[in-house]
């Protein structure tokens, strides 16, 4: 090698060795915000997260080497919009958000950051995408519950307690999703000769009172709808449901793991690892508004078998092989 052509290549190498090392500190990483509906020691946030930062890992993004992932627990639904501010205020790259009221206070504070959601009912619906196929702004991702499985979970109770007859359905009056799925309870009734009776629960008192009073006259079910009220007392429903000997059926998988009768839903762990994806492609330059919505592609039907028999109850057959867990 001559002379000049050393001195240009060492020249060269100078100028890239510092740029990689401005590469590498923590300053240049690119950041990417989570506001999660759990608290942080809540072993279902974890396993969320943990599938999240698995699948971001086996796409060549780990957490405190290229990317920098903030985490914002919720302990208390009240705090989500300054949480979402907070969120918001980092400036992060693009920010993942858990369910329909994560996903509208942040919507509320931004127009501009991409931001990837999973279990969200009805996204056009609520005015965050303008279609599936298109959501044509800052927001996309996985689609929770279409309504019709409302009346999949009145089924799946009757299949499992074919005695009962009259059914509360428990929902948070001011979650807007609320009114569809049970719509879709009360047009399944008549054929399974059930009668439904819709019950608030804003909070764990209302909760209780509403299942005491429910409990008082005999041949009775229980349906939870989804929202954070009810994660965030699930372990009182299950409490509630063995003390009154109700059968109860559950949107998502962690009442069943909490000892809940069954739960039928969408994969929540497989949604975390869905909007690593997605996550991924905005972070190599694609916009959120080109990607579609996608709908859920995994459900699970969780069976609790102890809680069946203190129950009293015996599992069809054909309900317990179409089990995709069963809790013994």
């Amino acid at each position: 090698m001559q002379r000049r052509e050393f001195i240009t290549l060492l020249g060269g190498a100078a100028a890239v060795w510092p740029l990689t090392a401005r590469a590498q500190q923590p300053d240049q990483m690119r950041r990417i915000g989570v506001l999660i509906g759990f608290a942080d020691n809540d072993p279902e946030g974890q396993a969320r997260a943990k599938a999240f930062q698995q699948k971001l890992q086996d796409l060549g993004l780990t957490d405190g080497h290229n990317v920098r992932i903030e985490y914002r627990w919720i302990i208390d639904p009240d705090r989500i919009p300054a949480l979402a501010a907070e969120l918001v205020h980092l400036t992060p790259d693009v920010i993942l958000a858990y369910g329909n009221p994560v996903l509208a206070a942040l919507r509320r504070e931004t127009r501009s950051i991409p931001i990837v959601f999973v279990q969200v009912t009805n996204p056009v619906g609520g005015g965050f995408v303008a279609s599936l196929a298109h959501p044509g702004g800052n927001i996309t991702g996985f689609t929770n519950f279409e309504f019709a499985i409302g009346g999949k979970w009145l089924e799946t109770l009757k299949e499992i307690a074919p005695d009962t007859r009259r059914v509360a359905v428990i929902l948070n009056p001011e979650n807007p999703t609320a009114s569809g799925y049970l719509g879709a309870i009360e047009a399944m009734a008549p054929s399974l000769g059930v009668q439904v009776t819709p019950t608030a629960g804003r909070d764990a008192a209302d909760i209780e009172r509403a299942i005491e009073a429910f409990a008082g006259a005999p041949d009775g079910g229980v349906i939870v709808l989804p929202d954070l009220i009810a994660f965030f007392n699930r372990e009182l429903f299950v409490a509630l449901a063995a003390r009154h000997r109700l059968p109860a059926v559950y949107p998502v998988r962690l009442f069943a793991a909490a000892g809940g009768l069954l739960s039928y839903g969408v994969d929540q762990i497989n949604q975390s690892r869905q909007a690593a994806s997605y996550i991924d492609r905005i972070l190599k330059g694609e916009k959120p508004a080109d990607l579609p919505v996608q709908a859920p592609t995994k459900f699970e039907l969780v069976i609790n078998l102890k809680t069946a028999k203190a129950l009293g109850l015996t599992v069809p057959p054909q309900l317990l092989a179409r089990a995709d867990e069963v809790i013994e």
